[in-house]
């Protein structure tokens, strides 16, 4: 099923004596313009007007295309968790089932969708699936500081069966790791000092062992090193079991292990090394661990960063009504579809050549 079938159950708001231009027209339109380059609601009118022949091929546009006021208006209109429902519904069906995948969480400013104070600007929360490299659903947070709520409900509508769910300090808590549990994940989650308890106990759990028992740190540890444009870096991870010595094991849901990871970098010959404390409901594993804590940071890399850099989304200006919501959801699906896309070239590369050409367009939407 296309992409643009998972539409067809959203409810049109508008009124039917006013309504020239169809509600999944307008919003194909959108889908399509950002995936060939569009940013904005000029953008989005003259991609229309110049492929308004092709766009035919697959939808009506009776009326042809609505000035950039109207597809303003009619975006804005649309309720922001319906259409997450119709991403949602679109992305189960196309994603792969590839064993134990990693999910990672992490939050996301759109710094100029801002109205009058900056602190109005649009919070929201990913679920990104590392391995596939796919945005599963996005959440709107009242801000940085209401992370956690948007998370646990990302964690309740999502199926996390069989996953290992990421996620930076601010979530290290007993009622996210509970939820996971409850839901059949595993989770790994980063400990500071919002836990400062756990983290000085992790902390002295880690020292009492490279005291007293050295062999089993060696047993339980791996070094990954990467050097490349001019620098060297180093990450030793130990994993260890959770033992009864730890008093701060109480109340988390099915802990298992903690685990150490030592980063060492060095950049023309300057040396610095930080030290990160992790939880996990995941037993012993060190393949497993490094790769999972190594993929979190694919959240902030292959989508945050591609967001931003090719789809311009921290610049966007676009604030009227809940258009910010419904066009960041707009820009995933077009991630995605250009993510799963086999043409052999980078999202950047693949935006350009759907803005150039009609036959490359209609392979990355429609395969």
């Amino acid at each position: 099923m296309a992409f643009i079938d998972h539409f067809t159950s959203l409810e049109d708001s508008r009124s039917h004596i006013n309504k020239k231009h169809e509600l999944i027209d307008v919003m194909f339109l959108t889908v399509v313009a950002i995936l060939s380059g569009a940013e904005g609601w000029k953008d989005i009118k003259q991609f229309g007007d110049s492929k308004l022949n092709w766009l035919r091929k697959f939808r009506p546009f009776e009326n042809g295309i609505p000035v950039d006021d109207t597809i303003a208006r009619i975006i804005s209109a649309i309720e922001p968790s319906s259409l997450l429902t119709c991403f949602m519904s679109w992305v189960n069906e196309i994603r792969e089932d590839n064993g134990q995948s990693i999910i990672a969480f992490d939050g996301k400013t759109l710094r100029h969708s801002f109205n009058g104070e900056r602190k109005t600007a649009l919070h929201s929360v990913s679920a990104y699936a590392v391995e596939q490299g796919l945005v599963l659903a996005q959440c709107k947070s009242k801000s940085k500081k209401n992370e956690v709520s948007t998370v646990m409900e990302l964690i309740e509508i999502l199926e996390l069966k069989g996953s290992i769910i990421t996620a930076d300090a601010m979530h290290c808590l007993k009622k996210v790791a509970s939820a996971v549990d409850k839901k059949g994940g595993d989770y790994a989650l980063q400990v500071k000092n919002n836990q400062g308890k756990l983290a000085r106990e992790i902390k002295a759990y880690f020292h009492k062992t490279y005291r007293d028992n050295l062999q089993q740190i060696e047993a339980n540890s791996v070094t990954i090193i990467n050097d490349g444009h001019g620098r060297i870096e180093s990450r030793r991870y130990t994993q260890l079991p959770v033992t009864e010595w730890m008093e701060e094991r109480k109340g988390w849901a099915n802990l298992n292990t903690v685990i150490e990871v030592e980063r060492t970098r060095i950049i023309k010959e300057e040396e610095t090394t930080e030290i990160s404390y992790y939880i996990s409901s995941l037993e012993v594993d060190l393949a497993q661990i490094s790769r999972v804590i190594r993929g979190h940071w694919a959240i902030e890399n292959s989508s945050h960063w591609v967001l931003d850099m090719t789809f311009k989304e921290d610049e966007s200006r676009i604030r009227r009504g809940d258009a910010p919501e419904n066009m960041a959801t707009f820009r995933r699906f077009s991630m995605n579809l250009a993510r799963l896309s086999p043409i052999k070239d980078s999202i950047k590369g693949k935006l350009k050549q759907a803005g150039w050409s009609d036959e490359v367009r209609e392979k990355i939407i429609f395969g």
